[in-house]
């Protein structure tokens, strides 16, 4: 049978790439004379072999009822007597039926006592060398291959087997923003596949990004996403593959989720995972994820009948399809995910004995049906700054000539959160808002392009504050598109009104990233020559351009 074709992507601060730290066993705090840890148990952790070992297994060790059973088992491979002697034949009552087992360095992973110590003689705690050091060890993998690997080697199905991805489907791996990186630059052993050889030093938080140690964290800045796009869109159209699976960490995987599906352009399905705890931990809810994303791939239920994707990028979490406009992260446990927008969102599931079902498809423009995705960007938009107190406007370039998209291209979108009692004061003092005239005279640096998302009352995002209603008002005449949402998850519509876009139901963070996108695609709105007192033209200007908005967040 042919095998899948499939393309890991390593995403940012990924828990289902990372692990518990690796704990210095009681094995090794005695046999260094240091004090051990209690209970009876040393954590076993997965490592290689360096040269063959023969063992002996007691028969009927694997579970505590196989003996009673004894007559349907074939003889064991011969007794081991008291003094560790193995014979082919049972000498006395004293010995024991075991298997005769030679593990080799070529079997893979086996778990086994972590035995390593810190150089200055002390055991290792957690992945610092001391609680808030500036160095320490990396618990996050530079890519996939090492958690594939311990999922096929370790992790078992319900009907008892493993290689529950390499029984299927042929992986590469690809590092587009990892969450471990390879600081003395990449070994010529590495299996990551960065298809450029050798690589210098890499940086966190510039090359990889890793959220532990706690006080070393690192999160992507927003001109990672241009990388990214880059790298997603040359593997899904790279002809090699049958489909991807991106993970990230789980409270930004839904906004990576979604940016692929207005982005990307591709028939081929991305199956988005992450972990709410890290691999090897107990009860981690990682590996079942990442098999549940090769099932949905493998299975073809996304496909539309004509050679496309009808579901689109999708979020896959404890056997549920998620829908990548929809998703949202509610809790730090597994089955913390939740369907926004009240109408959907929860395409379909894998049951529990592994039968992928699709329920439901969307509605709206995803991948390569997307108005916005990167095939249908242009090469610059027009932009606005200040120049002597005046808004005027500029080329903002958004690809090369390769159609890559530009770091610098990415816009700088702000949400802006409102409520009740939010206005500062009775009347309408401007110095009451410096924050929100800060953010505005931020959007027209120069830098990039600039928006803001208000995420207001439920569910039309209506702003209270008159004041800073009137300032996002003019900032629109500046040519910063406002879009409106409902706070939380809103279930009801924000509708359209004249000066801002309507959010639908879409919350604020999947409106930002929406606007970001149209930004790219249309630019800035048209500018007035007074933005507190525009004319009938212009404001009719005003409504055309926002018409283009609307028509995309409607859509998508």
């Amino acid at each position: 049978m042919t095998k899948l074709r499939i393309a890991h992507l390593a995403g940012p601060t990924a828990t289902i790439q990372n692990t518990p730290p690796l704990v210095t066993s009681n094995k090794a705090r005695e046999k260094a004379g240091l004090p051990p840890l209690p209970g009876d148990f040393d954590p076993l952790r997965a490592q290689r072999l360096a040269a063959p070992v023969k063992v002996y297994v007691e028969q009927f060790s694997a579970h505590p009822l196989e003996a009673d059973t004894a007559e349907l088992y074939a003889a064991p491979d011969g007794w081991l007597a008291p003094d560790g002697s193995f014979s082919t034949t049972k000498t006395s009552d004293a010995d024991k039926p075991v298997y005769e087992i030679e593990l080799k360095p070529e079997d893979g992973l086996y778990p086994l006592p972590y035995m390593a110590l810190q150089a200055d003689g002390k055991p290792w705690e957690e992945e610092a060398t001391y609680p808030g050091s500036p160095v320490a060890r990396q618990g996050f993998f530079p890519d996939g291959s090492r958690s594939f690997e311990e999922i096929d080697r370790l992790s078992i199905d319900a009907n008892g087997k493993a290689n529950q991805i390499g029984g299927r489907a042929d992986v590469d791996f690809y590092r587009v923003a990892p969450p471990g990186g390879f600081t003395k630059g990449l070994p010529h052993d590495s299996r990551a596949d960065t298809g450029d050889g050798d690589t210098p030093a890499e940086r966190l938080g510039h090359d990889f990004f890793a959220y532990k140690p706690w006080h070393l964290a690192k999160s992507p800045p927003r001109p990672t996403l241009a990388k990214i796009t880059n790298d997603v869109q040359s593997v899904m159209s790279s002809g090699k593959y049958d489909g991807a699976i991106w993970t990230q960490g789980s409270p930004q995987v839904e906004e990576s989720a979604y940016w692929f599906n207005l982005l990307i352009h591709t028939d081929l399905p991305i199956a988005c995972n992450a972990a709410q705890r890290p691999q090897g931990q107990i009860s981690n809810d990682g590996p079942a994820n990442i098999v549940d994303s090769v099932t949905y791939i493998e299975s073809g239920i996304w496909k539309d009948g004509k050679g496309g994707n009808r579901a689109g990028t999708v979020v896959i979490q404890e056997q549920q399809f998620f829908a990548a406009r929809e998703v949202a992260k509610v809790d730090a446990r597994p089955g913390g995910y939740v369907a926004t927008g009240g109408h959907g969102g929860i395409l379909g599931q894998v049951t529990h004995m592994g039968a992928p079902y699709m329920m439901y498809i969307p509605a709206y423009k995803h991948t390569s049906s997307s108005d916005v995705n990167l095939t249908k960007l242009p090469n610059s938009v027009t932009g606005t700054k200040l120049v002597d107190g005046k808004a005027v406007t500029y080329s903002v370039p958004i690809k090369n000539g390769l159609g890559h998209l530009l770091a610098d291209a990415i816009p700088s979108v702000s949400i802006v959160k409102e409520g009740g009692y939010f206005a500062d004061q009775f009347g309408d003092d401007p110095t009451a808002e410096d924050d929100l005239a800060y953010l505005i005279k931020h959007k027209l640096s120069g830098k990039r392009l600039g928006g803001f998302v208000i995420e207001g009352l439920v569910p039309y995002g209506n702003i209270t504050s008159e004041l800073r209603g009137q300032m996002l008002r003019e900032a629109s005449f500046m040519g910063i598109p406002v879009a409106r949402t409902g706070r939380g998850y809103p279930e009801g519509f924000s509708d359209p009104e004249a000066y801002t876009i309507a959010g639908s139901n879409l919350t604020s963070t999947k409106a930002r990233l929406l606007l970001m996108a149209c930004l790219m695609k249309f630019g800035a709105l048209p500018v007035a020559a007074d933005p507190s007192n525009p004319t009938p033209a212009e404001f009719e200007a005003l409504k055309a351009a926002l018409a283009k908005y609307q028509a995309v967040f409607h859509t998508h």
